[in-house]
């Protein structure tokens, strides 16, 4: 989940504290003040309180490696605020998600983008981190940068109005990810192959489904079997997911071969607008079917994945879905598509990988 924390400073005036204090009440997760503002704020009934050693949340400044060394970190949450003008101040940001703090608040007055990048890059797992923006230009990138965006974005404004939007922009970004338009270039069938099904503890609608495909930079958005039909009944809690050997994406943008889901583990629901939700796999069926390969274009990129031939398959389009047996040359489907590789499931973005 995406965090929205509003610093709401020191030095405005008490009747202006209150104003902002009152819309972080109804829409923020933390509220960063100082030690002196923590009564006020606590008054005004925010959700949680950031500050140096009052609030529910304890938060260090560092300008060094030696300064993290010396913090004497709290057992309950705390996080660490970090500058960043250089690369020696992403080793100490570094350093400080390695330290044991729970959230890792960065502010890059100088470059926006590159040195979130790296950060998100590093230490994406290993600290919540908390991207200091001043409008909303600033939150959009901060919340899409590598795609994955930051854990959470501090918001730092004299200005109540830019509040609303902000968060809306925050919860919207918490499940969405950018689906491609793909243009279909064959259709051909192939022999025998283990095909398996997967059956979710979930309830799945039009449009929904799971982003498979036998390369990791292009997962094609294949239906669950919601569309009604005279010879079979439908299974909502299922998606005809293609051969063993294929990718699913899972939480964290991660991905896994189809052979080795098991009962229990997440997968990653996804509509054709791009909005995810997770997914707990309760079996996995397997069962030898004819195949059928799907290739596409997408700026002169060739795609292609494998699919079980038969009518209840479908891949989802931009306002529809279409039999996977009923494809052709022009058709439009969607499809996830990333640059790099995979290593172990996790996306290396600049690793250079053919999958043919």
């Amino acid at each position: 989940m995406k965090e929205f924390w509003v610093h709401v400073a020191e030095d405005l005036p008490v009747e202006k504290k209150r104003e902002l204090l009152k819309k972080c009440t109804a829409l923020c997760d933390v509220v960063l003040v100082s030690d002196e503002d923590v009564p006020l704020t606590r008054e005004m009934d925010a959700h949680r309180i950031a500050s140096p050693s009052k609030g529910d949340i304890q938060i260090f400044g560092v300008k060094s490696l030696e300064e993290i060394q010396k913090l004497k970190l709290r057992e309950n949450d705390c996080g660490i605020e970090v500058t960043i003008k250089s690369g020696a101040d992403e080793e100490i940001a570094l350093a400080a998600s390695e330290s044991g703090s729970k959230y890792l608040l960065v502010s890059c007055p100088n470059w926006k983008v590159i040195p979130l990048e790296n950060l998100i890059a590093r230490i994406h797992g290993k600290s919540k981190l908390i991207a200091q923006v001043s409008d909303a230009h600033e939150a959009k990138t901060a919340l899409e940068t590598l795609e994955i965006g930051a854990d959470g974005i501090l918001l730092k404004t004299p200005n109540p109005e830019i509040i609303s939007e902000i968060a809306n922009m925050t919860r919207a970004a918490e499940n969405l990810l950018r689906l491609a338009e793909v243009k279909v270039t064959n259709v051909r069938a192939l022999g025998t192959g283990a095909r398996v099904c997967v059956d979710t503890c979930e309830i799945m609608t039009h449009g929904e489904g799971m982003l498979v495909g036998c390369q990791s930079s292009a997962l094609f958005l294949t239906q669950a079997e919601v569309e009604i039909n005279p010879h079979v009944e439908t299974r909502p809690f299922r998606v005809n997911a293609g051969p063993i050997s294929s990718y699913v994406l899972t939480p964290e943008n991660r991905t896994r071969y189809l052979s080795d889901l098991k009962a229990g583990d997440e997968v990653l629901i996804v509509d054709r607008a791009g909005k995810s939700r997770i997914g707990v796999v309760g079996r996995i069926k397997i069962e030898s079917r004819p195949m059928l390969l799907v290739e596409a274009e997408i700026e002169g990129i060739r795609i292609k994945t494998v699919t079980q031939n038969a009518e209840t398959i479908r891949m989802v389009t931009p306002k529809g879905s279409l039999p996977v047996s009923e494809l052709k040359t022009g058709d439009t489907l969607l499809a996830r598509i990333e640059e790099g590789g995979r290593h172990f499931g996790t996306l290396v973005k600049d690793e250079m990988v053919i999958e043919r």
